[in-house]
């Protein structure tokens, strides 16, 4: 089981392909300046509005797109839908200069790996890209920190209301060994701590999630992390 630090200098030596997407040009400047600094991070385009997004990830083949959510033409959860629909979507880090909000809430429904604030540190936003292209997806912040209290404000936690009811009859699809895995990931969990917890292996939680993914018809953690907490059970 490989170390926090060997993860980390692994990552480092990774090439990670970044389009940002973003009406405000100051915005595109700063994110290209935090990215141009950053080893084994390659800038590869900018666009101005979702509209651009379909032509240029065609063109310049990105892994990460960081995506504004507020744009004039196309807005980022219009524009996230459209690229989580394709065979092979690059993940998505959804940008805000708000806390969470109903908009970034949707948007990682529709398959974001995450977002970030503008103001956000750029060191923390270079280490988010790496997570995100590195297939972990930035659920602690996420979920206890941001997203949830959107959600109870959205859907509260009462008895029996509809959203709830969904979450709960779709984890109803899993066995009991997947459905502690999947709440282990809505709580955070990497695969290694998982493994760690339950007493598997790294291999077999892999391919837990995997499956998980699948029976539950979800792109990516965060959402598994969504429903699990829709159905009042984080």
């Amino acid at each position: 089981m490989s170390s926090p630090e060997v993860r980390s200098a692994s990552l480092l030596k990774m090439l990670f392909r970044i389009l940002v997407v973003d009406d405000d040009a100051l915005v595109r400047s700063a994110l290209a300046m935090v990215l141009g600094g950053a080893a084994g991070i390659c800038l590869v385009a900018e666009a101005t509005d979702g509209d651009e997004v379909p032509a240029a990830v065609d063109a310049d083949t990105p892994d990460v797109v960081l995506m504004d959510i507020r744009m004039p033409r196309m807005d980022g959860l219009t524009a996230t839908e459209m690229l989580r629909r394709r065979q092979q979507p690059p993940e998505v880090i959804v940008l805000t200069a708000f806390h969470a909000d109903d908009q970034v809430l949707h948007a990682l429904r529709a398959g974001a790996s995450g977002f970030l604030r503008k103001e956000t540190p750029p060191g923390d936003i270079v280490a988010a890209i790496r997570r995100v292209a590195a297939g972990e997806a930035m659920l602690a912040s996420v979920i206890r920190q941001l997203i949830a209290p959107v959600a109870e404000s959205e859907f509260p936690r009462a008895a029996h209301n509809p959203r709830q009811q969904r979450a709960a009859a779709l984890l109803d699809r899993l066995s009991d060994r997947e459905r502690e895995v999947a709440l282990a990931v809505g709580r955070g969990m990497s695969n290694a701590q998982i493994a760690g917890d339950l007493y598997m292996s790294v291999a077999t939680v892999k391919a837990q999630v995997s499956r998980t993914l699948t029976k539950l018809d979800l792109d990516n953690r965060v959402q598994v992390a969504l429903l699990a907490h829709e159905a009042g059970l984080i």
